[in-house]
């Protein structure tokens, strides 16, 4: 009996492991499609999102706390920070990256571990996802003026009353959590704040270029930007090699040795971009991590985040692709049940647009497409919207990395809270069209 009071929990947990792979179903038509397009969706997810997007987010999350000094957090974005300016950097901090729900994790993860408010950083989270212009402009010209305008205006407000809302509701465990960071800081950073600002947007400009997407139609400045997107972001990484060797103090001869192989490469095989730049990532770790000092230690604060973030990541984007697939594809969830969950404007539809939109990985754009077919077999406009909101913001692989950051308690919160304002604004904007 003693034995049973301390161990019931690893027993039950064993037993219920061994009894999902007793009873699992292989060999069912559907179970094994559901595990190929998992597989093909983590294949898709690795090659399109982990070395352009995720990368250089860890390398941008390293240098916000290396390079960025905690009394500049702190008073920008600290919970004892002007609300206005602390939402207002958070929001637009968030929404000038237009990056996915899972790629903005390690920027977030940064700033929150040196110091940022609650508030501002859950603001940071939903708004770099959420408020993507581009994405906005296409929702407005594929699915209409009227979606795109409340998808505009909800996330804009969604990002302030849902940031405001975690600090209302945490205030106390704040409290607690930036006490230590109320003790005098050191205000005498090793180089002005505005090299380090500069750092830091030489790295976000490397981001955006590289991962700049290809427009629908050849036409336009997008798409002439697209076609110069990888000579852009060779420009901004010579800056930034230019700025490492002027302002960390990394030896001229040591960036040349690493610089060299990356523009040979570029120039012999001009149509293999990808191959230079994560040639470019493995010479940047190699000077940092050969380079005492500030160089060394950004690149263990960026592995300490690749570390625990990519394998939450992946296992949340094969889960993901398990139950949903692909975009256009099935997984154990037939897609016409969800079809059939979002008709009409419904208090049961929009609810479930926002949990499907909310465990659903969306890749940048792609609900865009995925919703035009889902409006055409059915689909109500107020759950088009209560997916438009919680969708790109959050996906299962997000929660399992924002629980690490967080913890259980505040991750159930700020997803409960995206799902149920959702929910709100998609009945509402259901009934004006309904009425309209």
């Amino acid at each position: 009996m003693v034995w049973m009071k301390r161990e019931w929990k690893t027993l039950l947990l064993i037993s219920a492991v061994f009894a999902a792979c007793f009873y699992l179903p292989v060999g069912s038509g559907r179970f094994d499609a559901s595990v190929l397009e998992a597989l093909q969706l983590v294949r898709w997810y690795a090659r399109e999102h982990v070395l352009l997007c995720l990368v250089p987010a860890f390398f941008i999350a390293g240098a916000i706390s290396v390079f960025i000094s905690q009394g500049a957090v702190m008073r920008y974005l600290g919970a004892d920070a002007k609300k206005v300016l602390a939402y207002g950097v958070a929001s637009v901090s968030g929404s000038v990256l237009a990056v996915c729900s899972c790629t903005v994790l390690p920027l977030f993860a940064g700033i929150y571990r040196m110091g940022a408010g609650l508030g501002p950083a859950s603001a940071f989270l939903y708004a770099g996802p959420a408020i993507n212009v581009l994405a906005i402009i296409l929702t407005a010209r594929v699915l209409g003026l009227d979606l795109g305008l409340a998808r505009a205006v909800g996330a804009v407000v969604f990002s302030i009353v849902i940031g405001l809302a975690m600090h209302f509701l945490f205030r106390g465990d704040e409290e607690e959590r930036v006490r230590p960071a109320m003790h005098p800081l050191d205000e005498s950073p090793s180089r002005p704040l505005w090299q380090n600002g500069a750092l830091l947007a030489l790295m976000v400009a490397l981001l955006i270029a590289a991962t700049w997407a290809r427009p629908d139609t050849e036409a336009g400045a997008w798409y002439a930007v697209y076609r110069v997107h990888w000579p852009i972001t060779g420009v901004f990484a010579v800056f930034l090699a230019a700025a490492l060797v002027r302002w960390l103090g990394v030896p001229w001869w040591k960036m040349a040795l690493a610089t060299a192989p990356v523009i040979i490469l570029g120039l012999v095989f001009p149509h293999q971009p990808l191959a230079a730049f994560v040639l470019g990532i493995a010479g940047l770790s190699v000077v940092a991590g050969t380079q005492p000092g500030e160089p060394a230690d950004w690149l263990d604060a960026t592995w300490g985040f690749a570390r625990q973030i990519m394998p939450l990541l992946l296992a949340g984007v094969f889960v993901a692709g398990l139950l949903l697939g692909r975009p256009g594809e099935e997984g154990l969830i037939p897609a016409a049940w969800v079809a059939r969950l979002v008709g009409g404007n419904s208090l049961w539809a929009n609810s479930a647009a926002s949990v499907v939109g909310a465990f659903m990985y969306f890749a940048t754009l792609t609900e865009i497409p995925i919703l035009q077919g889902l409006l055409g077999s059915g689909m109500g406009k107020g759950p088009a919207l209560a997916l438009l909101l919680s969708g790109p913001a959050l996906s299962l692989p997000n929660m399992l990395v924002i629980r690490s950051v967080l913890g259980t308690k505040k991750t159930v919160t700020y997803v409960t809270l995206v799902v149920v304002m959702s929910t709100l604004s998609g009945l509402i904007f259901g009934a004006i069209s309904m009425g309209g």
